[in-house]
Formats: C-alpha cells, sequence, structure tokens
C-alpha cells in the first residue's frame, strides 16, 4: 500500500534559528491538529537537519530529509555533504534530481543514477525528481523526457531496491513561476509514470510507489491535484516555508 506524503522543500532559506523555530511550529501542528495517516517530511538546508531531528524525535509520521548529497560516499571534496553524514543527523530522506539542481548544476541522469545508489547504500530513501521543461511541454515530447529520466536514473535498481523510492513529478514550467498544471494535466503524467513503473517491474511496484505532485501546489488547489487517482501528495516549495499553509495542504488527506 502505498503512502500518502506531503514533503516540504525549503530550498536555500532559513537562517538557523528561523528553520529551527518554523520546524517547531510545524512538528507541534502536526502533533495537535493532523489525524490521518499520511507521512510529512521536511527537507530544509544541511545547517538545520541536526536540530530539528531532534525535534521530530517520537512524532512517528514526521520525517526529516536533505536536499542533496554527494556523488561520492567520502574524500577530499571540499563543500560537499556525503549521504552517511546526513543519515547521522538522523535524516531518513534526501530529494535527488530537483530541476533546479538539473538546471543550475547540470546533474545529469548517469550522475543521479550514482546519487541514488549512495542514498541507498547509507540508509536514505531518495525522492526523486522527474519532469519536463516548458519547451519539452510545448513539443510534446514530454513523456519521452519523463520516460529517459526514470530509465536512466532510475532502472538500474532491481525491484526491491526501487521499493525505496518516492518519486516527484515536477513541471518545470510551473516552478515558481505562478503556473500550476491543472489537476487533469498531472494525473495524466503521474498515470503514465505508474504506467511505466509497471512495465518495468510489475503491476505490485507499480501500485506500491508514492508519486508526488511538485509544480507549485498550495492551499487553494492541493485538494483538487491530491484528490487524483495517481497523485499521492506533494514536494511543496513555497508553500512549505509557512506553517499554516504547510499544515492545510497536508490536511487535505483528512477531508
Amino acid at each position: 500500500m502505498r503512502k500518502n506524503i506531503v514533503a516540504g522543500n525549503w530550498k536555500m532559506n532559513m537562517e538557523y534559528e528561523q528553520g529551527v523555530s518554523l520546524f517547531s511550529e510545524i512538528v507541534n501542528m502536526v502533533k495537535d491538529e493532523v489525524i490521518g495517516k499520511q507521512e510529512v517530511v521536511v527537507c530544509s538546508p544541511f545547517i538545520h537537519l541536526a536540530a530539528i531531528s531532534k525535534l521530530s524525535a517520537g512524532v512517528s509520521n514526521v520525517h526529516i530529509g536533505a536536499q542533496n548529497i554527494n556523488d561520492h560516499e567520502s574524500g577530499a571534496y571540499t563543500g560537499e555533504i556525503s549521504a552517511a553524514q546526513v543519515k547521522s543527523t538522523g535524516a531518513a530522506y534526501v530529494i535527488l534530481g530537483h530541476s533546479e539542481r538539473r538546471a543550475y548544476y547540470g546533474e545529469t541522469d548517469e550522475l543521479l543514477a550514482t546519487k541514488v545508489d549512495v542514498a541507498l547504500k547509507n540508509g536514505l530513501k531518495p525522492i526523486f525528481c522527474i519532469g519536463e521543461t516548458k519547451d519539452e511541454r510545448e513539443s510534446g515530447s514530454y513523456f519521452d523526457v519523463i520516460k529517459t529520466q526514470l530509465s536512466k536514473g532510475l532502472f538500474h535498481l532491481d525491484a526491491a531496491a526501487f521499493g525505496n523510492i518516492v518519486l516527484a513529478y515536477e513541471p518545470v514550467w510551473a516552478i515558481g513561476t505562478g503556473l500550476t498544471a491543472s489537476p487533469e494535466q498531472a494525473q495524466e503524467v503521474h498515470a503514465f509514470i505508474r504506467q511505466t513503473l509497471a512495465d518495468q517491474y510489475g503491476a505490485e511496484v507499480a501500485d506500491n510507489t508514492s508519486i508526488l505532485y511538485g509544480g507549485s501546489a498550495n492551499p487553494s488547489n492541493a485538494q483538487s491535484l491530491f484528490s487524483q487517482p495517481d497523485i499521492d501528495g506533494g514536494l511543496i516549495g513555497g508553500a512549505s516555508l509557512k506553517s499554516r499553509d504547510f499544515l492545510q495542504i497536508i490536511n487535505v488527506f483528512n477531508a
């Protein structure tokens, strides 16, 4: 049975005390107001991981994640963070393949395949991002783009290893632009992703994989998006920086 997951991606926001304060608000709201079985993940900058991990201790449905790891396990890579270092903070997840990492830092599908392996080896669950640009959407090639990202980034895994993957569909043209895919557009792609997984691994793996929507979901559109049959939650950007907005999105699953 696949999980409903709402994951917040703080990106490069929040100074140390601001982040600790925001997370404290979130975790207390979840304890007081969330009654469903949905899982909450907060992916913060590295500076917050250890502190917020301690704040989430004992809250079974709240987990911590990083936004990136290096593809090497250790060594002379100044300024980088290893999977083992992230895991040692108490984090359980890591975002890999976010469109901003692909676009701004040149991360390729081949590099991401290595990062996936390193993450899994160190006990981290990847939230693996896939999605098309505006040009790819308008040209009609978006299914091919997404299939290639899946194939090159993940399909070297066997079915057991793939069971630790969470997918996030990011229509890149809808991130930070004020645009959002319609529920029908998002469902069409999520259904395609699930069918692609079924073709590769079989129906059971496909049915058990959580696929999140990562294109500017907010309190006003989350209900219509999350009600689609193949959308299992969201990877939330800006709205995760406001505790009340984030809680409203989390609570869509209780409506």
